[in-house]
């Protein structure tokens, strides 16, 4: 059952964000109770005022401008926010958070099921997994780099387009995906676990062949 209460804004509030977000760099380190989230994105001002970013249940590890650590007197943290002030024009920001996957009961943000990662980021459970302006109107372009332990996860999937994959020490393995199509937020996805796969090909009118795969429960393929 979902547990989180729907936000109402009404359109007699709203006000374009102040900054465009063109690309997402996501490195996530799966472990169920201490998953490390590092985000890094490209960002530009549209208009004035600060940067006021959505979070619920993140242990925020590092803050990061163009390489260097912000200054803390120049942000402001809540539970379910961070603000970031006076910030330059254009500059990458990078954040570092840890979630905890095993302890979130919420069904929203990135949760544990069935042994297995899953993500429900509708409307705003992105907010759960990083800091991030959660609201439907910021777009971007998400590159997501996944590594876990390759027995328990055998298969990691994301949005977009697979990349390259392999073996890491440790028992670990990794995956990329790239979506090169702009998305809110709320349509950002990720599972990790071990799946029956059910695959095939097809062949577009222009001659495209296109690996296709379907992910189920083992057994259900």
């Amino acid at each position: 059952m979902r547990t989180d209460t729907p936000v109402q804004i009404k359109l007699a509030d709203y006000t374009p964000y102040p900054f465009a977000i063109d690309q997402v760099d996501m490195a996530f380190d799966l472990e169920p109770s201490a998953t490390r989230v590092t985000t890094k994105m490209s960002v530009r001002r549209l208009a004035a005022g600060d940067m006021d970013l959505d979070g619920i249940g993140l242990t925020l590890n590092r803050v990061s401008i163009d390489g260097v650590a912000f200054n803390p007197d120049n942000y402001a943290k809540t539970e379910e926010t961070l603000t970031l002030k006076n910030v330059p024009d254009a500059f990458t920001l990078e954040i570092d958070v840890t979630i905890d996957p095993s302890a979130n009961t919420a069904l929203s943000g990135l949760y544990i099921s069935g042994d297995r990662f899953c993500t429900q980021c509708e409307s705003v459970g992105f907010r759960r997994i990083t800091y991030w302006p959660d609201r439907p109107d910021v777009m971007s372009r998400f590159h997501v780099h996944l590594e876990a332990n390759k027995a328990d996860y055998p298969i990691l999937l994301s949005n977009g387009t697979p990349g390259a994959a392999g073996d890491l020490d440790n028992g670990r393995h990794f995956a990329d995906w790239d979506d090169p199509h702009l998305k809110p937020s709320y349509l950002f996805a990720l599972c990790a676990g071990d799946y029956d796969v059910y695959s095939d090909s097809f062949k577009t009118m222009s001659g495209v062949d296109v690996d296709l795969a379907v992910h189920v429960d083992k057994g259900d393929a």
